[in-house]
């Protein structure tokens, strides 16, 4: 469980190359505190699409620390990448919009990483 500014996040856990490669794709719907944790082997410049992801989502790339760097907005089924300023750890996907409606922005922590992270 991954806590945003008192708000309890239900994150499906992408750890290995195979799952952060499917990501989302194809998924209908999320729930309003359910998303996916994508966790990189190393902290990087990474970034996302949407290739094959039928509903809009918001990402936030995260650093090592468990600090926000950035939050971009991404539309369904787009391949415009949407990139980490800097070197991000962790990248979290929520429905479109969720981080703005929640008051997270850059600098907030995001907490229960350390129990999501098996590459460490």
């Amino acid at each position: 469980m991954l806590n945003v500014n008192g708000h309890e996040i239900s994150a499906t856990v992408a750890n290995t190359f195979a799952l952060r490669k499917k990501g989302l794709m194809y998924r209908r719907s999320l729930a309003e505190n359910e998303g996916m944790l994508f966790v990189f082997p190393k902290a990087n410049y990474y970034a996302m699409w949407m290739k094959n992801t039928l509903i809009p989502l918001s990402v936030a790339f995260i650093d090592q620390h468990g600090v926000i760097i950035n939050i971009e907005e991404m539309t369904a089924l787009s391949l415009d990448q949407h990139t980490a300023q800097k070197p991000a750890k962790f990248a979290l996907e929520m429905n479109a919009g969720w981080f703005y409606r929640h008051k997270a922005k850059t600098g907030d922590p995001v907490r229960g990483l350390d129990d999501a992270d098996t590459n460490h």
